[in-house]
């Protein structure tokens, strides 16, 4: 799997507005493989991304039903909520470790540097992570779980710069290439699901598998 990051002209305003400018305009990847048995509920996930000089740039459109969210602080498991993934590495080797970016539909953010699949996690600092700018349709807390459909959406602006504090980091220009794969999931809802962008080849859900990672590509 392929997918080309634009270079926007302008840093774009994070809030989380899935049709407005530039985002309108920006080709969407949508996660279509999923992990374990065939989920009952199997929301329709989209992402774009974009990028300036500084910056990466994400947004997520999720169509879901049975929505939670109860993380209450970053570093939080928000995986166990109504959440979306970005694992990523920062160029090709993916021997040098990833990074995992996940924010469930509240805007609770867990992210952290792992040098080998689920050895040794180390959280982004504080100071690094609040460098991350973010948005969300949803309020930060969903409980009890929305069980009719609803469309929500998140985005983040995450600079460049702090990456290569956990490991060596290419910063992005036309035709960088970095190695990801993105995610779904909601653990502990009343319908789990493990959704994948790229197909992860394990039996069973299992997203720290960096050799199955597609290629970003910046234009």
């Amino acid at each position: 799997m392929r997918y080309l990051v634009t270079r926007l002209p302008a840093a774009p305003p994070v809030d989380a507005m899935w049709n407005r400018q530039p985002w309108k305009n920006v080709p969407a990847l949508t996660l279509g493989y999923y992990m374990g048995d065939k989920p009952e509920h199997a929301p329709r996930v989209e992402a774009r991304l974009g990028y300036d000089a500084d910056a990466l740039y994400a947004i997520f459109r999720v169509e879901d039903r049975y929505v939670r969210a109860v993380a209450r602080q970053d570093q939080d498991p928000v995986c166990r909520d109504s959440c979306v993934e970005f694992f990523f590495v920062p160029g090709t080797d993916i021997a040098g470790g990833y990074f995992n970016l996940e924010i469930n539909c509240g805007g609770i953010m867990l992210f952290h540097f792992q040098k080998k699949p689920r050895k040794d996690a180390a959280p982004i600092a504080a100071a690094d992570l609040a460098e991350v700018a973010r948005a969300h349709s949803l309020p930060a807390r969903v409980e009890p779980e929305l069980k009719e459909n609803v469309v929500w959406t998140v985005a983040y602006r995450m600079p460049f710069g702090f990456l290569s504090r956990y490991r060596a980091a290419e910063r992005p220009g036309p035709g960088t290439v970095w190695r990801a794969n993105f995610y779904k999931c909601a653990d502990e809802t009343s319908h789990p699901h493990w959704l994948t962008w790229t197909p992860v080849r394990r039996p069973q859900p299992d997203f720290h598998v960096p050799e199955d990672f597609g290629m970003l590509e910046f234009a």
